[in-house]
């Protein structure tokens, strides 16, 4: 029951708003492409997980990356670490005020109308409002929204079964062959969470090698499971955030269910990246308590007001850049942590990941610069 505890904490942990986006990202370059990406990522996922896991495992303190860096790679590296950790929470946070505020508008608007706009500043209000209180009794709810989320897994797969397309399934663009790297590698990524799995399972390496498996290759099953059923319902006329153009197809009633658990996950998942944000600041960084909720709070909202509105586009650059540049810094400690601890020398497959993450990263920015 523990394992299985730890394994539901972790896949949980992993499974967030990226799934909204994921159908479109198939629709634009096809289902069997993502799959594709699927396989690929969840596979460089696994084992990146697994090289912190290891350097947590057999490194006497609970840290995050920028401790381990710091440990292994200096303070240069703790500072590099910082930076892109700050960036990469930044981008998900502009990612889930885009959606939350939709979320919550699709979910309020027939009711009392008013632009989306509203709705961000409404989440957005009492959002930050939490963060600054420091509330964290939210997180205990994580498995309850889990459990929610399977239901609704279900739910809309039988509500959509007879609506299914298998040709919607069969699309391919070439010219979106790169888009989804980005938005599969956001989605699939919950590496802050390692070195606390590695305390659940008092170190056992076997068990910590199978949590992080099992917890990535779960959440890529839902992930396609998702994608499937939206996909196969909506074709063409899936949208963004899926929700919204699944309930055209089998009824408009489906949309408040579903609006309204993707605000509770966007909710949720909001004041704990933003919570962690604020810690960065004020603990690490040695900031005033306000001075690191106004920034870890409001700069979000300023890249929001000044024009990044486009979900997609920001988990995309945001899984592509920062949570690369993260899984680069991760096999650096790797190979700093075999050297001192075991005075030997990393596999040549060390470089093949940086040079996937590096690839992955170039034609993400490509491709969102001619599109």
């Amino acid at each position: 029951m523990k394992f299985i505890k730890v394994l539901a904490i972790f896949a949980g942990t992993i499974i967030g708003v990226g799934i909204f986006g994921l159908p479109y990202i198939a629709m634009q370059s096809g289902f069997l492409v993502v799959v594709l990406y699927f396989l690929v990522i969840a596979g460089l996922a696994i084992i990146i997980h697994f090289l912190l896991g290891e350097v947590a495992r057999d490194t006497h303190r609970i840290a995050r990356i920028p401790g381990y860096a710091e440990e292994y790679l200096g303070p240069g590296g703790k500072k590099l670490s910082f930076v892109i950790s700050s960036l990469g929470l930044m981008g998900a946070l502009l990612a889930y005020l885009i959606l939350g505020g939709h979320f919550l508008h699709l979910f309020c608007s027939s009711f009392i109308g008013g632009p989306v706009i509203l709705y961000v500043l409404i989440f957005f209000v009492f959002g930050s409002f939490l963060i600054y209180q420091g509330r964290e009794t939210i997180a205990s709810f994580q498995l309850i929204i889990q459990a929610v989320f399977v239901g609704l897994l279900i739910l809309f797969f039988f509500k959509g079964l007879p609506f299914i397309n298998l040709e919607s399934l069969t699309t391919f663009s070439r010219q979106s062959i790169a888009l989804p790297y980005g938005v599969v590698l956001f989605s699939l990524w919950g590496i802050a969470l390692v070195p606390e799995v590695k305390e659940m399972v008092e170190r056992d390496r076997r068990k910590l090698l199978w949590i992080i498996s099992s917890g990535v290759i779960i959440a890529a099953i839902c992930y396609l499971f998702f994608i499937f059923t939206i996909l196969g319902v909506s074709g063409t006329g899936t949208t963004r955030d899926a929700i919204s153009g699944f309930s055209k197809s089998i009824g408009h009633r489906i949309i408040y269910i579903g609006s309204l658990f993707g605000l509770i996950t966007t909710f949720t998942s909001f004041i704990t990246l933003g919570l962690t944000l604020k810690k960065i600041f004020w603990y690490d960084l040695k900031l005033s308590q306000k001075l690191s909720w106004t920034i870890a709070c409001f700069v979000p909202l300023i890249l929001y007001l000044v024009g990044l509105k486009n979900f997609i586009n920001v988990i995309g650059l945001t899984g592509a850049i920062f949570l690369g540049l993260e899984g680069i810094i991760v096999i650096f400690i790797y190979r700093s942590f075999i050297r001192k601890r075991f005075q030997r020398q990393v596999g040549w497959y060390i470089y093949l990941l940086v040079g996937l993450l590096l690839i992955g990263m170039i034609s993400q920015i490509i491709y969102f610069f001619i599109h």
